[in-house]
């Protein structure tokens, strides 16, 4: 019954979960939990806490890292909470119950630390809920020393201005060396006062205190050996099914590709490899105490694991024993994809799903996507031969340069892969799903202005308009949630302002369209004064001052803009390979695998 509770009476608890959308959310007791530290008074307390519901926050791997890591210390101990959905956030409002911890059930005030992932900017009001239920005053410059600190990390950190307001201490790039030190430093330091320990952690590399910030400077991002980084043995287990319901193993951090779009592709440079004995060691261990039927393989792009194939034959009779399938979260179109494809039984069964991105070879070009238009034939050819009758593809509207010869070209790759399916199979069934571009910091599109709303809307409606045959499921995203993301992403913290007004007059889950309300975000613009066009519409020229310049993310602004530059000739830049740099634009060295070599 504790497991139940809201540390209240439990005839109050049977009663909110009784009348709550999926109660299974609150309930936590997962197995594979690790029991709660009993010297609590002399130990640092951190909670982990994801902007979102459970099923999405159980689904990153990010804090299945971060929580055994901090149970491995003798000196810390972990705990999660999730955003509660509006139903349970009215009831504790309500009745001025504070939100809690899901193993302690303790309030996240009483925490030392608070630790949020800014993984998509639309969860930017949760934050604000989140902190709000705790009675944890919303901006850091009224928080005192009976408060939490609360800290934040993820890609939404390096570009951190639109949460600088709320957030006391940015942890920026790879955490898993960077965490251990903050806690190390304020377990020496817990009697310090506040501003004292935050003074001592704008000292930690990669740490970003906004309240020192004229003393820190600009901020470079940590980078660590993915081979010598701590990396979790055993999962949690979900209560309730999620996102992605299986155990991972990270095999690289990074991407050879360089994608101009992509911030990830950017942000995680070098790329860093984990060998494949570690892997399936990690593998082994993970699957004997888990139970998991299925384990992910994760990365950027794992087919680009120059090791692949090699690990996935020493895992054949581990998965055997477990009688569990493999999975890899991304493929591309390109023929060792398909072999590796072909040898996942897991992957008939539920389909396969590739991204072109963009519908013209010109326009792929751009982007530096590096497929062609016969990769994409041969491809659909290969799958739909092989036996596949279900396909996903991934495109985007909207992106710099973009034509309507290049919307006509989603068309014809898409029908393009209804009638090849077809031809091997009649019951083939291809989908589409159609993101807006939306331009990101660190990425050779920074300067770049996001279409409208009309204009994507319009995109949209077209490319849907073309098709009606049962077997063709096409979808495109809200182009009013990809305006907001774009205003967070590239905000300054004056948008900090129009987050806290939006979340004041009721947004909540963003990037839900059942729970996303525009109206909100346009009445917050309106009262702060910010025109938000300025922001997403406009081209930013180079020697405009970013909100994000003081953030070092190792790539350099001109080899940025020189990718831009070339994304306009349409020319490509080739992959940064791991037996050899070949253009990755680090300014210092670059590492891949166990080799440095000078960028």
């Amino acid at each position: 019954m504790e497991n139940l509770s809201l540390d209240l009476e439990w005839n109050k608890d049977w009663d909110y979960l009784t009348k709550v959308k999926r109660p299974s959310r609150y309930i936590g007791g997962e197995w594979g939990l690790l029991p709660p530290k009993d010297d609590e008074e002399n130990i640092i307390s951190l909670c982990l806490a994801y902007p979102d519901v459970y099923e999405v926050g159980m689904s990153y791997l990010g804090y299945q890292i971060l929580y055994f890591l901090v149970k491995s210390l003798d000196f810390a101990d972990a705990d999660r909470v999730y955003a509660p959905w509006p139903d349970m956030e009215e009831m504790l409002a309500k009745d001025g119950v504070p939100l809690r911890s899901l193993e302690m059930k303790k309030p996240l005030r009483k925490f030392d630390l608070l630790g949020f992932t800014l993984q998509y900017e639309l969860n930017a009001t949760n934050i604000l809920t989140m902190l709000n239920l705790s009675s944890i005053p919303l901006r850091s410059a009224d928080r005192g020393d009976e408060d939490p600190i609360v800290i934040a990390g993820g890609p939404g950190a390096l570009a951190p201005m639109p949460y600088t307001p709320f957030i006391d201490v940015f942890c920026m790039g790879d955490c898993e060396e960077l965490l251990v030190e903050l806690l190390s430093i304020l377990y020496e330091h817990r009697s310090f006062a506040r501003e004292e320990k935050l003074k001592l952690l704008s000292k930690i590399d990669g740490c970003h205190v906004p309240l020192m910030a004229g003393r820190s400077g600009k901020v470079k991002r940590r980078i660590i050996s993915l081979q010598e980084a701590y990396a979790p043995e055993r999962f949690m287990v979900p209560s309730d099914k999620i996102v992605h319901d299986r155990a991972s193993v990270e095999v690289f951090r990074g991407c050879t590709r360089g994608c101009r779009f992509c911030q990830a592709g950017m942000i995680y440079r070098p790329v860093r490899y984990r060998d494949p004995e570690r892997v399936c060691e990690l593998a082994n261990k993970i699957l004997s105490q888990s139970g998991y039927e299925e384990l992910g393989l994760t990365s950027l792009s794992t087919c680009d694991y120059p090791w692949l194939e090699e690990t996935m034959d020493r895992l054949g009779p581990l998965l055997s024993e477990y009688r569990a399938a493999l999975s890899l979260p991304s493929l591309r179109m390109d023929p060792k994809a398909i072999d590796v494809a072909l040898k996942l039984e897991e992957m008939k069964r539920r389909g396969l799903t590739f991204a072109p991105e963009a519908g013209s070879q010109r326009l792929r070009n751009v982007i530096n996507k590096g497929v062609t238009e016969k990769d994409i034939e041969n491809t659909l050819k290969a799958v739909f031969e092989a036996g596949w009758s279900k396909v996903k593809l991934y495109f985007m509207m909207g992106l710099p340069t973009e034509t309507e010869e290049d919307l006509r070209g989603i068309v014809d790759i898409i029908g393009m892969a209804r009638s090849l399916g077809r031809s091997y199979n009649k019951r083939t069934s291809v989908s589409a799903s159609i993101a807006g571009f939306v331009p990101k910091a660190h990425t050779p599109f920074q300067w770049e202005a996001q279409n409208r709303m009309e204009e994507l809307m319009d995109k949209g409606l077209w490319i849907k308009r073309q098709f009606h045959q049962k077997n063709v499921s096409v979808s495109f995203h809200e182009p009013a949630q990809s305006f907001i993301e774009a205003v967070i992403a590239k905000g300054d913290e004056k948008v900090a302002d129009v987050i806290e007004r939006a979340w004041k007059y009721g947004a909540r889950f963003d990037g839900w369209g059942e729970t996303f309300d525009l109206s909100f975000w346009l009445k917050a613009f309106e009262d702060c004064g910010v025109d938000p066009y300025h922001i997403t519409a406009r081209q930013i020229p180079y020697e405009e001052r970013l909100p994000w310049d003081h953030v070092d993310v190792g790539v350099t602004k001109e080899f940025l803009w020189s990718e831009r530059e070339k994304a306009l000739k349409g020319e490509i830049t080739g992959d940064c390979r791991w037996s050899g740099c070949n253009g990755c634009g680090l300014r210092d060295v670059c590492f891949s695998g166990d080799v440095r070599h000078e960028s």
